[in-house]
């Protein structure tokens, strides 16, 4: 049974793996065996993960690499196939929100920055898209891998103050199944593309409208909790078994689904 669920010796490419939940999901794989490929844009934030990392594992190395530029992601796979022969797996997890795009509960749509919707919404959909379109064609060499995208709540139903998260987010499931059935279609049954969609986690991006400076909760949080039959936030150490299921050789029948991990937030009428 522990070999069914097993990520071991897996090549496993996670964008975004500077940041909070890229860092989170990198660490548990490392953690389970896998080789770890850490990409993001920055450095810095790179330089620190890789060596956080080392402390739970050796097959693990950090490259620069922008998801939204496509010959930078070449040279990423480039790269990889040469230091490891192969790509079993990716995470696309560079994505988020932003300030600017988020608007403010006096705002209304016609005062959003276009130049901030721009930005997330390239951002979340092309910056998944891309990433696919050059680690996948790997996979499609292979004819085995797996792609895990990260889409929201908001793809299920409207979230108020964040259309071009939502919007992104909405896309990135509907091309979720696409590539599915694209990869399914053309390749075989050895490549899966599934998504995860969270539920509400407290996080760097997010706690200015969760959490009041006093540390109490905002006015979303307790709507966001009143439609959480468990009525709490999620851990975000709690995406790493789904991920993982989702990757193994348990899950080899899935494709094209998106697994909600939310407390029962979107089964929940608020009824």
């Amino acid at each position: 049974m522990n070999e069914l669920f097993s990520i071991a010796s897996k090549v496993a490419v996670i964008t975004g793996a500077g940041g909070v939940l890229g860092g989170n999901i990198a660490q548990h794989f490392v953690q389970q065996g896998a080789k770890v490929v850490a990409i993001d844009i920055r450095q810095e934030q790179l330089d620190n993960r890789v060596a956080e990392l080392k402390q739970y594992g050796d097959d693990v190395i950090g490259i620069i690499g922008n998801v939204l530029d496509i010959s930078s992601l070449e040279k990423v796979a480039e790269e990889i196939v040469a230091k490891w022969g192969r790509i079993d797996i990716l995470l696309n997890i560079a994505g988020g929100n932003m300030p600017g795009a988020t608007l403010e509960p006096e705002q209304h749509f016609y005062d959003m920055d276009i130049s901030c919707w721009e930005k997330v919404t390239n951002l979340n959909m092309n910056g998944t898209v891309y990433p696919s379109m050059i680690f996948g064609k790997v996979m499609a060499k292979q004819g085995k891998g797996c792609i895990i995208n990260v889409s929201s709540m908001a793809a299920y139903s409207a979230i108020t103050r964040v259309p071009g998260y939502s919007a992104a987010k909405t896309a990135v499931a509907n091309f979720t199944q696409w590539l599915a059935s694209e990869m399914a279609l053309k390749y075989g049954d050895g490549i899966r593309v599934n998504a995860i969609a969270p539920g509400f986690f407290i996080g760097d991006q997010n706690r200015r409208v969760l959490i009041n400076p006093d540390g109490s909760l905002t006015d979303r949080s307790k709507k966001v909790l009143a439609k959480t039959p468990m009525k709490r936030f999620g851990d975000i150490k709690e995406l790493n078994g789904a991920v993982q299921f989702l990757c193994s050789e348990a899950a080899s029948f899935i494709t094209g689904a998106m697994l909600p991990i939310d407390g029962g937030f979107s089964a929940f009428s608020g009824v």
